[in-house]
């Protein structure tokens, strides 16, 4: 078969060679499944009961089971994810009685990446976009409208809710968690301990800084 001829319009005669694209996608998830998740069971483990006095649990290791299918193409044919029972291995700790149990738990379903870098769920072929995401941390804000001050604030975390503050005319003052229905702000407050009206408004009573 004849090579299609290519007109050049640029000035520059060296060409950079095309780098492999996939690369980024299966390294990604090469380090998720062989370091990052390792480093996740790690960092909650262990997992303790309210008291902390009485059961410890431990994230031993993990592995991937033979999967459903055998290949991507399979599972898109019969409108299946590709994808393998994820298991970890477990050690609970009584700290009374001293006892340990191991065992071997089932977790997830975890998806399997094809040789493309895509994942197959639900018989369709999708690909994860690399996106920017908010720096953990406080973002404050502050308008005016109508001659009123309105002001707001956001509390990022590392991992977990967003919590969202915002004012209204009328000085109300709501917050939203992971962006759901607006509740008020006291509600909150009275869900981490603070009770009384009387500790509230100190909480928010003009003071000099």
């Amino acid at each position: 078969m004849n090579s299609l001829k290519v007109k050049n319009f640029g000035k520059a005669k060296v060409f950079l060679p095309l780098p492999y694209l996939l690369g980024l996608q299966k390294e990604s998830w090469s380090s998720f499944w062989e370091r990052d998740l390792a480093e996740l069971f790690q960092e909650i483990s262990p997992i303790r009961d309210y008291t902390g006095k009485e059961l410890e649990l431990w994230f031993l290791d993990y592995k991937l089971d033979e999967p459903k299918y055998k290949t991507d193409l399979e599972a898109k044919q019969n409108n299946d994810s590709y994808e393998a029972a994820l298991r970890v291995k477990t050690k609970l700790v009584n700290l009374k009685t001293k006892e340990i149990k191991e065992q071997e738990v089932f977790l997830t379903d975890f998806p399997l990446m094809t040789e493309r870098g895509t994942f197959i769920v639900n018989g369709v072929e999708r690909v994860v976009i690399s996106q920017l995401i908010r720096s953990p941390g406080a973002f404050f804000t502050a308008q005016t409208i109508g001659g009123k001050n309105y002001f707001g604030a956001k509390i990022i975390p590392n991992r977990g809710a967003w919590l969202e503050f915002e004012t209204d005319a009328s000085g109300f003052i709501g917050v939203k968690i992971d962006r759901r229905r607006k509740i008020a702000a006291s509600t909150l407050l009275r869900a981490f301990g603070v009770d009384k009206d009387l500790a509230i408004k100190e909480l928010f009573s003009r003071r000099g800084y």
